[in-house]
């Protein structure tokens, strides 16, 4: 008669087969946390790269406004009489007109209340330019200069040929600039036929052949 078999008999047959899963390597867990860790440390670096870029753009930035605010602050303060000063123009050519009324010879022979009167108008008319250039507005002198169209308008070409061709001959009113700014342009008469300027780098005979070629 077989003999039935105890539970211990049991344990012993089944537990040999247990023992056959192998344990875990430990080598592969020391690769798994190197992974792990080399992933968090990119990660952090490409976050790191990231803030520091952003940082950089917006020093950039707050530069640039800073810059561009204190040229905005400072264009405002040298032109922010223009108007009053272009209005002021009026008076100073007023000023001007009442001193080129009197003659040369009567001026230069004037006495008592008439001489009295022209040097308080020539006063007045010094106190007035000092003022406006105080606040920025200068005027131009451009009679005897080469033409610059960005600070001159022609208004008729006078021929002279005992002077540079191009040159200014003739104020009709004066030009003024605020600043970098021209506030009115000067208008001028310019000679004609005669010698260029050296500016253009053209000898008198050349700039003849310029003139008679243009007729």
């Amino acid at each position: 008669m077989t003999k039935p078999h105890s539970s211990e008999d049991a344990f012993e047959t089944i537990a040999p087969a247990n023992d056959t899963a192998p344990p875990p390597s430990p080598e592969i867990g020391e690769a798994e946390a190197a992974a792990a860790e080399s992933e968090t440390v990119t990660r952090l670096e490409a976050e790191k790269t990231d803030l520091r870029d952003k940082l950089l753009r917006m020093l950039a930035d707050m530069e640039n406004l800073r810059r561009r605010t204190e040229r905005e602050t400072a264009d405002a303060r040298a032109y922010a009489v223009t108007n009053f000063a272009r209005d002021m123009l009026n008076v100073a050519d007023n000023v001007r007109r009442a001193l080129e009324s009197v003659p040369e010879e009567a001026a230069a022979n004037a006495e008592g209340p008439l001489k009295g009167l022209i040097e308080g108008i020539e006063l007045t008319e010094r106190d007035l330019l000092k003022t406006l250039e105080r606040h920025g507005v200068k005027k131009l002198e451009p009679q005897g200069q080469k033409f610059d169209p960005n600070l001159h308008q022609a208004m008729f070409e006078v021929p002279n040929p005992d002077v540079p061709n191009g040159s200014v001959l003739q104020v009709v009113q004066s030009g003024y600039v605020i600043g970098d700014r021209v506030l009115r342009p000067a208008l001028v008469g310019v000679a004609k036929g005669g010698p260029k300027t050296a500016a253009t780098g053209q000898e008198p005979a050349e700039a003849e052949a310029d003139t008679s070629s243009g007729a």
